[in-house]
């Protein structure tokens, strides 16, 4: 499928305002439709997704009616030195972690490092500063693998973490430059499946995506804390409102999570997931097993972070190196085939991209992990900003 060019509408970076997205939720995530009560009707076109065209990406300045030479004139990077305008972080190493910071004049995010456990502050038009240093051992797919900001992060400045250590998966919770503190240890460990994911639910709860530690019967058991969606708060205790007051489980049937996302209004709840033959989204529902996916790709692209933008689905892929765009109906069910953006086809690629979190409603940002089994340039790995745009606006593909 090719995509039909579309010039999305120029913003400046400056007087945007960065803020975390501190969206309205619910732990009862009803409504889910099923995989396959699902058939796309034979007159849909996909639709495509965003492509992040920043000033001067096109090579025209604001005001100008046209771009003068086209997207692939932005000058590869030279060291750390990347021309890009949406990229606002370089040079570290395998960013499979990214959260959005509030606040300021410029778009700034906290990135991790799932081999080393580093935390980096970055944003556009500065230096990247170490924010933190987690121990971890990046084993079995494991790490540094989820970052979120604290549900009241203005007044506690506290950042939740999904780590891997030598003897179990956990969140921890730190400061800038503090030493982290556990909140949930115990999540179990293994050869394999060891990844995780955070976000928070809006209502002052963490959810964590776990991964089944390479036991697919943990996945299943309610005792066990791995391959499952979790509600925890703050403290690491089962949140209020669980469908088991005693227990922290949500839903459960995961294999090796890619990341959580949940719609603007909080209404929906999604999970990637990467099984053994295939890669998978799920829309969560509070109380129910994992087992009917509302896309699955037997391609296996490697499923990662997502965002909800309302009409579609951005799901970032560490393999295939795009964004997977899945359009929305009204009513929360996929309504058509996925569409690849960000995979060179129009001038723009970054590679291999993992951890991916809303900024606003226009704006997400990601981190690449070309320095995993990718192509690595001078720059990388990075921090770029994508352009969310409403699926309905643009054209589909042919």
């Amino acid at each position: 499928m090719r995509t039909r060019s579309r010039r999305i509408a120029r913003w400046p970076l400056a007087p945007l305002a960065c803020g975390l997205l501190l969206l309205s939720g619910c732990a009862d995530f009803d409504g889910t439709p099923t995989a396959q009560d699902w058939k796309p009707a034979p007159e849909l076109t996909p639709q495509a997704g965003p492509q992040p065209e920043l000033p001067g990406a096109d090579g025209s300045t604001p005001g100008s009616r046209g771009p003068s030479t086209p997207p692939t004139s932005v000058p590869p990077p030279q060291g750390c030195k990347d021309f890009d305008e949406a990229v606002i972080g370089t040079c570290m190493d395998t960013v499979a972690a990214v959260t959005a910071l509030p606040g300021g004049q410029n778009p700034a995010a906290l990135a991790g490092e799932r081999k080393s456990g580093r935390v980096f502050q970055v944003s556009a038009g500065a230096e990247k500063q170490q924010y933190a240093e987690l121990a971890v051992d990046a084993t079995g797919g494991g790490g540094l693998t989820g970052l979120t900001l604290s549900p009241s992060f203005a007044e506690d400045q506290l950042v939740f973490a999904y780590v891997t250590t030598p003897s179990d998966n956990r969140v921890v919770r730190f400061a800038k430059g503090q030493e982290p503190k556990p909140v949930l240890t115990g999540i179990p460990r293994g050869a394999s499946g060891n990844q995780g994911s955070l976000t928070t639910d809006g209502n002052g709860a963490l959810l964590v995506a776990t991964g089944n530690a390479g036991n697919p019967a943990a996945a299943a058991d309610p005792n066990s804390l791995a391959g499952k969606v979790l509600r925890i708060d703050t403290s690491g205790q089962p949140a209020q409102g669980n469908p088991n007051p005693s227990s922290a489980v949500l839903a459960s049937g995961l294999t090796a999570p890619g990341g959580l996302c949940k719609s603007p209004d909080g209404s929906r709840l999604w999970v990637t997931d990467r099984a053994a033959d295939k890669d998978l989204l799920y829309r969560v529902t509070a109380g129910q097993p994992l087992t009917s996916p509302a896309w699955t790709w037997p391609d296996k692209p490697g499923v990662a972070g997502c965002v909800d933008g309302t009409s579609l689905i951005m799901v970032a892929t560490s393999t295939a190196g795009n964004v997977q765009n899945l359009p929305v109906a009204a009513d929360g069910s996929i309504s058509g085939k996925p569409s690849a953006t960000l995979d060179g086809e129009n001038g723009r690629t970054y590679g291999r991209l993992a951890g991916m979190e809303q900024i606003s409603a226009e704006l997400a940002v990601a981190g690449t992990v070309n320095k995993d089994g990718g192509q690595p340039v001078s720059s990388d790995d990075r921090v770029v900003l994508i352009v969310i745009q409403p699926s309905a606006a643009i054209p589909g593909k042919d």
